[in-house]
């Protein structure tokens, strides 16, 4: 009988773990739900960063032309916020800035002024503010605004972000990797629809401390800001940790479809039903 014993405590021991694990991962229920499907609906393709070039022409990402071309090509807009050294916001994808503007030095080590004075991929554009897209925007297409930024005791780009935006007479959400970004949303702007950005941290993606990647990647901390969406790589669709998601309720966001094959694959194979897409028209 002693084996039926540890059978049985093991299994309650599973039990309990899985238990735990669905706690930590669970997304937003019920009426958010309802509330995030409500809010895709209606607008299901996201230009990322813009409707941008590739950064080969004079349209390049995150600046003013490739937002305005979204607008008028009638889709949604994917951006990235970066808070400033001087307390603005500067709306910019990489933390340095050598790859967009061709010096070295932090993104956030910079003065706005100082962004704004740097070309966009040797083009006439320049890195926008934050208010300034929204004034361009004006309500014309639905944001998706990705906060950036590693802090987690340091909730300015929050403030920043969510003040801007209250004014802000256009549909909008929020979606960060970081998910005590996504938790003072939960806790500060409780009407906001808030998204969990993941994938499968690779060497790139992912930051140097191995537990902080396997944390950030199976979304444990879940628990603390109770995403209303999971943006998620298409390409990681595999992963437990979003399927689970996906099962228990979590709206699927893909990233980055850069093809029409990427755009099909999002949809009919991994579920995901809104996609975030660039270097093509969907």
């Amino acid at each position: 009988m002693d084996w039926i014993i540890v059978f049985c405590i093991a299994a309650v021991v599973l039990l309990l773990l899985f238990l735990i694990y669905i706690f930590l991962v669970c997304p937003a229920q019920g009426e958010r739900q309802k509330k995030t499907a409500k809010f895709f609906e209606g607008q299901k393709y996201y230009a990322h960063r813009g409707l941008h070039d590739g950064n080969t022409g004079d349209v390049p990402e995150n600046s003013l032309r490739a937002f305005e071309l979204a607008c008028k090509a009638g889709y949604g807009i994917e951006l990235d916020v970066h808070i400033t050294a001087d307390g603005k916001l500067a709306v910019f994808h990489d933390d340095t800035l050598d790859r967009m503007c061709g010096v070295s030095g932090k993104t956030e080590s910079k003065t706005l002024a100082e962004l704004q004075g740097l070309s966009l991929a040797g083009t006439d554009q320049y890195i926008p503010s934050f208010e300034e897209v929204l004034d361009l925007v004006a309500g014309r297409a639905v944001l998706i605004v990705e906060i950036k930024g590693e802090n987690t005791s340091d909730m300015r780009v929050c403030e920043l972000t969510a003040k801007a935006l209250d004014d802000y007479k256009g549909k909008w959400c929020m979606e960060s990797f970081n998910p005590f970004y996504v938790a003072w949303f939960k806790k500060n702007r409780k009407g906001a629809v808030r998204g969990q950005l993941s994938c499968k941290m690779s060497k790139d993606e992912g930051k140097k401390n191995k537990f902080l990647n396997f944390v950030l990647e199976n979304m444990l901390l879940s628990f603390l800001c109770r995403p209303d969406f999971i943006a998620y790589n298409l390409h990681h669709r595999a992963q437990p940790s979003f399927k689970m998601a996906k099962l228990l309720g979590g709206y699927p966001v893909a990233w980055t479809a850069r093809c029409e094959e990427d755009r099909a694959v999002a949809e009919n194979e991994g579920g995901f039903k809104a996609v975030i897409f660039e270097g093509f028209k969907v």
